[in-house]
């Protein structure tokens, strides 16, 4: 199940490109499950090592019982660049980078999703998706997204708002997810 703000953007996300982002989604959730706090590191590793032996293979050749593996089918046999996010993970719980790791595979993910998606231009969606992983890096005018990758506009205006902490005003940040899912700002 997504978390609300991943429902919320998907909604700006066109029908062409809902499936592809539904996966990221999905998938990034399962490995937020399979890390997550207090579990034994050496059993997050082995999960973590079905999932990349799994992105290594042909769609074709997955067991038809994990759904997350059969909305990745929508990734078309791209969903090898994937195995990043899989690396971040596990670079979380047994490495020492403090989750620098995770960062930059998320990135890039996003980047790869923004190439299936066939956008040209990657410097914006690699500005919004830093700014979305990081938004204290936000500074100026946040870059114009195709409506393709909308969903990252709503995803970064909502981790910006969330960062700036404060009272929330309920209308305002409705109307600034609004126009981010519309206008990709």
């Amino acid at each position: 199940m997504l978390d609300p703000a991943q429902r919320l953007a998907l909604v700006y996300a066109p029908k062409s490109a809902q499936a592809a982002w539904l996966a990221l989604f999905l998938f990034e959730r399962r490995l937020a499950e399979i890390a997550r706090p207090g579990r034994e590191p050496l059993m997050i590793q082995l999960r973590l090592s079905w999932w990349r032996d799994r992105l290594g293979e042909p769609s074709s050749a997955w067991p038809v019982s994990e759904p997350v593996l059969a909305n990745l089918k929508a990734w078309n046999e791209q969903h090898r660049e994937l195995a990043c996010l899989v690396d971040g993970w596990e670079a979380l719980v047994v490495g020492e980078d403090g989750g620098a790791e995770l960062a930059k595979a998320r990135e890039e993910a996003l980047v790869t999703l923004a190439l299936l998606l066939r956008v040209d231009d990657l410097e914006s969606v690699r500005q919004a998706a830093r700014q979305y992983i990081d938004p204290s890096i936000a500074s100026g005018a946040p870059a114009t997204l195709p409506r393709s990758m909308r969903p990252l506009s709503v995803l970064r205006t909502m981790a910006q708002r969330e960062a700036l902490g404060g009272k929330p005003t309920p209308l305002r940040d409705l109307g600034r997810v609004m126009w981010a899912g519309l206008l990709g700002r």
